[in-house]
């Protein structure tokens, strides 16, 4: 029945997309404003299970995780392969499993991938983790290279992060989640709820980090604390770090990150969800959201921005996607970094809840769906005018 919904709704996608957008603001001597895209949504890879990331290989191949199976996959030309690799003690609970995904921008000369998942520790004690894989040439095999980071909490598997994003200048950034635990996003000793930068070849902390020369080894990884589940990272054009955030029953966030930023969740005494997630009450200065979703929340996921041409008025904005919403919204903000628009197409609506939003090669995006059936889907989204 889900499959026959999706082929229906790639009918509909076909025929276009209607949108909720709110305009800039007209100036005199403004440009015409470009015109909305019409969308073109099919599935391309299918018979997946809570597929968590996606990523381009060289040779317009993709690479996927799947969060609960555990596996790596490899796609190309409509056909695709689970890669073998160790996955013995990827540690899945609840919201935690094989999650964050990334390719090395040097893939082509050294095949290295990077992943984020839960991970079985002696005693049974678990925690969540950054590891580096090489692919034999032939992307069937998987060898571990070295674990990069370690010690990001996790306790039930919920609020287990964990987004991965290799920026211009060749660091390797991490969103965490707080692990459902109250101090840990204003506690600088913790890995939990910041977003943290890292050496991929290495391990170390990137050497411009605000707090490097802290005596705490998790606090010299930190680029912002007082998060509460980070679910997905973006570089803007102009090389601003951006991060999408989880509320609690109101208050997704997109936030721009500011180095050393303080993001203001603190849930405590124990995990009192109901406080602010920006707290200006705090002491100190923080950051407030770029957007958010005001009293109710679409469980926004991961994002990407999208390419300023091919995309009409959308593009350069931030596409999101969201779990509980089923959508994919796309956020333009201004180079101050105030919302100037925000857009949800209907050809995005149908398919259930969807985990996040990727540039492929070719400009188009890759979504993957996160519906948790078997059926789920990774949908190629093309704009035409």
């Amino acid at each position: 029945m889900r499959m026959l919904l999706v082929v229906a709704a790639v009918l509909a996608g076909m025929l276009g997309s209607a949108t909720n957008a709110v305009p800039e603001a007209a100036r005199p001597g403004a440009p015409a404003a470009r015109p909305v895209p019409a969308l073109t949504v099919r599935p391309i890879i299918t018979g997946l299970d809570h597929p968590w990331d996606v990523r381009q290989l060289p040779h317009d191949g993709l690479i996927l995780t799947q969060r609960d199976r555990r596996t790596i996959t490899v796609w190309h030309h409509g056909r695709s392969h689970d890669v073998a690799f160790d996955n013995s003690h990827i540690w899945v609970s609840g919201e935690t499993g094989l999650m964050g995904l990334e390719v090395d921008p040097n893939f082509a000369a050294n095949r290295r991938i990077y992943t984020c998942q839960g991970w079985l520790l002696p005693g049974g004690r678990h925690d969540v983790r950054v590891i580096a894989w090489k692919l034999n040439r032939q992307l069937r095999h998987a060898r571990l290279v070295r674990t990069l980071l370690t010690g990001l909490p996790a306790t039930s598997g919920r609020h287990g992060g964990c987004r991965l994003l290799v920026t211009r200048n060749g660091a390797l950034n991490v969103g965490t989640g707080d692990a459902a635990t109250g101090i840990n996003p204003e506690d600088l000793a913790s890995l939990g709820g910041k977003t943290l930068r890292l050496d991929r070849h290495t391990g170390a902390p990137w050497p411009t980090n605000p707090l490097r020369h802290a005596t705490a080894r998790a606090t010299r990884y930190i680029t912002s604390y007082g998060h509460r589940n980070v679910q997905g990272l973006a570089e803007r054009a102009d090389g601003t770090l951006w991060s999408i955030e989880q509320g609690t029953y109101r208050d997704d966030e997109v936030n721009r990150i500011v180095k050393g930023g303080d993001y203001g969740y603190n849930p405590v005494p124990g995990y009192n969800e109901t406080v602010p997630m920006t707290d200006q009450g705090l002491p100190g200065t923080q950051v407030d959201a770029a957007w958010s979703s005001g009293p109710s929340t679409i469980a926004a996921s991961g994002g990407t921005f999208v390419p300023r041409t091919g995309w009409g008025a959308l593009g350069g904005a931030l596409a999101v996607a969201a779990l509980k919403g089923e959508q994919l919204r796309f956020l333009t903000f201004g180079a101050a970094g105030r919302l100037v628009a925000e857009t949800t197409p209907d050809a995005l609506r149908r398919f259930g809840r969807l985990r996040t939003a990727v540039v492929a090669s070719d400009g188009d995006l890759l979504v993957p769906t996160d519906n948790g059936d078997g059926h789920d889907v990774i949908l190629r989204v093309h704009p035409h005018h």
